[in-house]
């Protein structure tokens, strides 16, 4: 199955040009926005994105393994699908849509875990998997006015920039950015319903999203990632006992101009536990997590620069039971886990060929750079000691190739500063070829 969805890949990444007009112009994205989510098709339409990744590092694969200086000073290579996905729309009518995206990631397939009850509550899984076929979205949107829409179903959770707009043309790395994907889930999509729209006019036009999803799951929990491993799914049914409430407003009015921010909430992660009794006793864990973003676009310049912060309660405890949960279990079990995690970076691109004006033999190219810092383990509560590890800056230079409007080859250089400089740091060279976009539409 996996060389079967390689060979897909690779060969939509070759084909997919027939699907987008010449080069040299400038790049463009899906958008499921609300005011265009109907429009550019009449009946239904299928495409999707997709990304091969080269990466060339300078170290090992364990920064905690103990050693006083981190990481160790290894050369190792790897080379990998990360992720590919087919999206589909289809009219009912003109105002009741089904929006479909199911995602290949790693190049491989995966089975459901299972909790035995019948053998003591042990979690339980037949097939091994390399790689993943999940369901990334899977929703039916009634349109009723450009400021109030609704739709259930399988939801992406639009907290941080990279949630919101996760296709590979809309940032400039190899890969996403480091910090809101180490402190979040990434691609976040879970179950729940929304309401969406688009208000105001000119320089005031705004749009939001309201949603209730199913919320967090604390068992996910751990000291190297934050919440990013609480995103529910491994299951076939999802614990909905406390949802995750989540609000998005964005500020449009300018144009290509956005600015954004976001806030999610979870009463108690705990109650999203696999087996009810594992927090029992224990009080409630509440999560909240906000973020701030934006993006500017013309035909000269990119630039996008984003924040994450996020508080968990009651990590004491909540450390105590994830240190303990069976070997068995699809988590880490990996602690201390910190009260407050943070992230933020920035990043800047410009395009060769609109500077070079006087000369059209000069391709779509722009050369970028990006700074991020990240810490899932910012500050911790009571005794809890925080380890510098996990303290990351670093800085990404490279270069984004537009052979066509959605096909990009990209090229980038990546150093970390672990722990403010106290740990050896980490260098990567990386190569890339992504692209998105809609092959068919009628």
């Amino acid at each position: 199955m996996r060389k079967l969805t390689n060979l897909l890949a690779i060969t939509l990444l070759s084909s997919c040009a027939t699907g987008f007009a010449q080069s040299n112009e400038e790049p463009t994205a899906v958008d499921k926005s609300a005011e265009v989510y109907a429009s550019g098709y009449d009946k239904f339409r299928f495409g999707g994105y997709g990304e091969i990744l080269a990466n060339f590092m300078d170290y090992g694969t364990n920064r905690f393994s103990g050693k006083d200086l981190g990481n160790t000073k290894d050369h190792r290579n790897s080379i990998s699908i990360p992720r590919f996905v087919l999206a589909f729309d289809y009219k009912f009518n003109s105002k009741w849509i089904l929006g479909v995206e199911i995602e290949f990631e790693a190049g491989g397939t995966g089975s459901a875990y299972e909790i035995e009850n019948t053998e003591n509550g042990e979690h339980e899984m037949e097939i091994e998997k390399g790689g993943e076929v999940a369901l990334e979205q899977f929703h039916i949107t009634r349109l009723i006015h450009p400021a109030f829409n609704f739709r259930a179903g399988h939801l992406i959770v639009p907290v941080g920039l990279t949630n919101e707009h996760h296709e590979p043309i809309n940032f400039f790395g190899t890969s996403r950015p480091e910090g809101e994907t180490t402190l979040l889930p990434s691609t976040w999509h879970e179950n729940g319903i929304e309401v969406f729209g688009t208000f105001g006019r000119d320089y005031t036009r705004f749009n939001y999203q309201a949603l209730v999803v199913a919320g967090l799951n604390a068992n996910g929990f751990d000291r190297n990632t934050w919440v990013a491993s609480g995103k529910q799914g491994i299951f076939e049914t999802d614990n909905f006992t406390s949802p995750g409430y989540v609000a998005r407003l964005n500020y449009i009015g300018v144009p290509g101009l956005k600015v954004g921010g976001s806030f999610y909430y979870c009463r108690n992660t705990g109650s999203n536990s696999d087996k009810q009794k594992d927090y029992a006793g224990i009080g409630s864990i509440p999560l909240r997590i906000y973020s701030a973003d934006f993006q500017y676009k013309n035909k000269y310049v990119v630039a996008r620069a984003n924040m994450i912060y996020g508080n968990l309660g009651n990590t004491v405890k909540l450390s105590d039971v994830n240190n303990k949960l069976s070997g068995l279990s699809p988590y880490s079990r990996t602690t201390p886990i910190a009260k407050r995690a943070v992230s933020y970076g920035g990043e800047i691109g410009f395009n060769l060929h609109a500077i070079c004006k006087d000369n059209k033999n000069v391709p779509v190219i722009y050369p970028f750079a990006r700074y991020e810092y990240y810490n899932p383990q910012e500050k911790g509560e009571g005794y809890l000691t925080m380890d510098l590890r996990n303290k990351v800056g670093m800085w990404t230079v490279g270069a984004n190739w537009y052979a066509l409007p959605n096909l990009v080859f990209k090229a980038d250089y990546t150093t970390r500063k672990i722990g403010g400089g106290k740990y050896n740091s980490e260098n990567e060279f990386s190569l890339a070829i992504a692209y998105v976009g809609w092959f068919l539409n009628k």
